[in-house]
């Protein structure tokens, strides 16, 4: 029997499923910290993001810093917090990991969805009196909704993949069970391990896909989606001047 095999009978093991160390266990864990990374993430990008693709000012430069934060591995950044007196507080250095690589893509997305909302759309909606928040709420934030919901997605989808790393300080999640693996030379739990991590990256995916169409306020009064749903995300995208430096 080969790997692949073996990784298959170790997920069909029952006693692998429950327990303080079983896969449902872990999969909690998992999914709680992918939760509280995303929340923080999206409490720290979404208000700048649409505050500055309201202005059309100085979004370039936010994105831009926080692109930077890419250019660091995710893990170095988790070992630097870890040798920082922040080491000593639980999770916090693999949150703080975390949701400097969660940011990026939010903010891209929700920057560009906004600064680009139909400006016809927008014009004649100040003509009407609008104000500035009203026109945030009612307006550029509909027409913005699936591009935001991308990089909201992206975001999420990241932060299930690289979670793992939470399990090398000693926390919990799915990548104990690949550590734990690695550690009793079991490879067929170390794969095991992986797949149960990237079926979860795939579930999330798509639970963020049906969430984008059923939330969109532009497909709930049209019947159908606006036209930002069909553009490719962000970072696919070819750059627009308002990204440009």
């Amino acid at each position: 029997m080969g790997v692949l095999g073996k990784a298959w009978t170790w997920l069909a093991t029952g006693s692998h499923w429950s327990g303080t160390d079983g896969v449902w266990h872990r999969l909690g864990q998992h999914l709680f910290l992918t939760f509280v990374c995303l929340v923080i993430s999206c409490a720290l990008a979404l208000p700048i993001a649409v505050l500055l693709g309201h202005i059309g000012k100085g979004g370039a430069i936010a994105i831009n810093i926080s692109n930077a934060g890419r250019a660091v591995p995710t893990f170095a950044v988790l070992v630097l917090l870890l040798l920082s007196p922040l080491g000593t507080h639980g999770q916090w250095p693999t949150i703080i990991a975390l949701v400097l690589f969660a940011v990026p893509p939010v903010l891209t997305n929700a920057y560009v969805g906004v600064s680009e909302a139909d400006r016809e759309v927008v014009e004649a909606a100040r003509g009407m009196g609008m104000t500035g928040g009203q026109l945030i709420r009612r307006v550029e934030l509909p027409l913005a909704f699936p591009l935001v919901m991308t990089g909201v997605r992206t975001a999420a989808v990241q932060v299930v993949a690289t979670a793992t790393l939470a399990a090398l300080p000693g926390g919990g999640g799915l990548g104990r069970i690949i550590t734990a693996g690695f550690r009793i030379t079991d490879t067929p739990q170390v794969v095991a391990g992986a797949v149960l991590v990237a079926a979860l990256a795939l579930l999330v995916e798509g639970v963020f896909v049906v969430l984008g169409l059923v939330l969109d306020p532009m497909r709930r009064r049209t019947g159908r989606p606006s036209a930002a749903a069909r553009r490719p995300p962000a970072d696919q995208a070819p750059k627009s001047p308002a990204l440009t430096t």
